[in-house]
């Protein structure tokens, strides 16, 4: 017998044994089924090996710069999770531990203003940093852009978004608004194309469905299958006034603006008669007070105009009276 012979037979004997291996891994439910091919065709499993460590660092980063958010404690402790969990999968997939893949569809209860967006935009590059989004982008759409005028029409433009997103995170505002039509409305059509896109692209694509409470709650109830499809769920609540001041500080700090005493008591009298006052929207939140502070700039030049030539300090200072003529919206 030549030496190669005699290596052939050894190498498949060793093949042999490590099927063997293998199958009572496999059957003794330490290994899933995709793992035990992978190691039995004698590749890594292409999960372990295409995605890459975790930067932990990277990750404290943005974690670092969701905890900037003012208030939003649940939702940062949710998002913590949801991560440390992410982490976890991957070290259990490097030691061949059990790892079930995790569904990370979303959906964000809450008015506007409330950060539901600018969390959204942190979520997708910490699934990119974890290697689990290749590109880690955001595209946000609302029912227009999803729904057609006539059929066919909205398939098409559905399946277009999809692909905008793809490698990133699928943001539908007010996605109630989709089933609001009845039984004949395109809106259902473009549910039906985005459940298919989850299937068809589960590893590819993060669908976070966002919109009023009572309203999701209502959207989720006309589709049964929807609310599995969509495990995690988190709610913004309102922000306080002490919120909401903290909120016009740091808005006008990256302006180089700041307030006197005497104008933060002011705004904070003019928002507790805001959020006291009966209104048939809900309160926009943080669009409130944005929509605040570009007024108060706009006034504080109105009155530097009228001075010779204003001092540096006086270019950065929100007095109470540039507050006046603020309007609840």
């Amino acid at each position: 017998m030549t030496p190669r012979n005699t290596g052939r037979r050894t190498a498949r004997a060793v093949d042999t044994r490590k099927a063997a291996g293998v199958i009572d891994l496999y059957e003794r439910g330490h290994i899933n089924l995709n793992d035990a091919l992978a190691r039995i065709s004698g590749v890594d499993d292409p999960m372990v090996s295409a995605a890459p460590p975790i930067d932990k660092r990277r990750m404290h980063e943005l974690l670092r710069e969701l905890d900037d958010l003012v208030g939003l404690d649940e939702v940062k402790r949710v998002v913590r999770e949801i991560f440390a969990l992410v982490y976890v999968q991957q070290l259990r997939k490097e030691h061949r531990l059990k790892a079930d893949p995790t569904v990370l569809h979303m959906i964000f209860y809450g008015n506007p203003g409330t950060g539901k967006t600018t969390v959204a935009r942190i979520l997708a590059r910490m699934f990119h940093e974890c290697g689990l989004l290749e590109k880690g982008h955001l595209v946000e759409v609302e029912r227009a852009d999803l729904v057609g005028e006539y059929i066919g029409h909205t398939a098409q433009k559905t399946r277009e978004q999809i692909q905008k997103a793809l490698g990133g995170v699928l943001f539908i505002d007010e996605a109630y608004s989709l089933a609001r039509g009845g039984e004949k409305d395109f809106g259902r059509e473009a549910i039906d194309c985005l459940v298919k896109a989850m299937e068809d692209h589960k590893h590819e694509l993060i669908v976070i469905l966002a919109g009023y409470e009572r309203e999701m709650r209502w959207f989720l109830s006309t589709n049964p299958g929807l609310p599995s499809r969509f495990p995690i769920q988190i709610r913004f609540p309102d922000y306080s006034v002490d919120h909401l001041v903290q909120i016009a500080k740091k808005i006008l700090a990256a302006r180089d603006y700041r307030m006197t005493a005497e104008a933060e008591w002011a705004l904070r009298s003019l928002l507790q008669r805001a959020l006291r006052e009966p209104r048939l929207e809900p309160f926009s939140n943080a669009r409130f007070v944005r929509n605040l502070v570009e007024g108060a700039i706009r006034r504080q030049a109105v009155r530097l105009f009228e001075e010779a030539r204003p001092k540096r300090d006086a270019l950065m200072l929100i007095e109470a009276r540039d507050w006046q003529g603020g309007e609840a919206r």
